[in-house]
């Protein structure tokens, strides 16, 4: 048995060392921060570069609303079923956006990579529930604006309606040149089509997403890949 000397010693050594490591712990979370601060006022200015035709007064409302969140991998940023109330522009990160059919099997219809928009457009301005689920791939940081507060923008800010013009052209493009691959392009093509348009993603999806993506089975995507080593 330790004697009251040698017991208030061991004490003193155990409480100066928790307020040492929780120092330490603070500082560390403090230095964690900082970082995370100044990379999402880095992606801030990356984004807000897209609004050079707002003026100094629309450009800092629109500043005012935006927010940052962080989703990990296989976190959703809408499901089949919601209303999405706010447009995402992912920073970092990759989502697929797919759905269920009726013989419960997941269809992939698009991936959503760096300075993109997460979004079920149509939806998302009717604010009807999406038939959609957006599902982070990797982990993401994302930049929000609420269907409210775009809604505010449109009517106080005439330039803020080119801001979900833009959007629009965006989303339309992409859905329109996915049925016009269905229509006019063999799968061979569809692969290499999104090889060419999308050169740093085609190794960080699967397989099985990208051949939903393109409407051919595992099987035939490998063919084809094997098919394209070859020649």
């Amino acid at each position: 048995m330790l004697n009251p000397y040698l017991r208030e010693v061991c004490l003193y050594y155990k409480f100066s060392t928790q307020i040492n490591f929780q120092r330490q712990s603070l500082t560390i979370t403090r230095f964690q921060n900082c970082i995370v601060e100044e990379t999402h006022q880095k992606y801030l200015q990356t984004y807000l570069q897209q609004f050079s035709y707002l003026s100094p007064k629309e450009l800092e409302l629109l500043r005012s609303q935006l927010s940052f969140n962080e989703y990990k991998s296989k976190d959703f940023f809408f499901k089949n079923g919601e209303i999405q109330k706010k447009m995402g522009y992912v920073c970092k990160g990759l989502l697929r956006r797919y759905y269920i059919n009726e013989k419960g099997k997941s269809i992939t219809t698009g991936f959503v990579k760096e300075n993109e928009y997460a979004t079920d457009y149509p939806a998302f301005i009717q604010q009807r529930p999406s038939k959609y689920y957006m599902e982070c791939l990797e982990p993401s940081t994302i930049i929000e604006l609420s269907y409210d507060d775009i809604q505010e923008g449109y009517k106080n800010f005439k330039n803020n309606e080119k801001y979900g013009r833009l959007i629009a052209e965006k989303v339309l493009t992409i859905q329109t040149d996915r049925v016009e691959s269905f229509l006019f392009e063999t799968a061979e093509e569809r692969y290499l089509n999104f090889v060419k348009d999308n050169p740093n993603l085609i190794n960080r999806i699967s397989l099985t997403h990208l051949s939903s993506l393109l409407g051919i089975e595992r099987q035939s995507l490998s063919r084809i890949r094997s098919k394209i080593a070859k020649k």
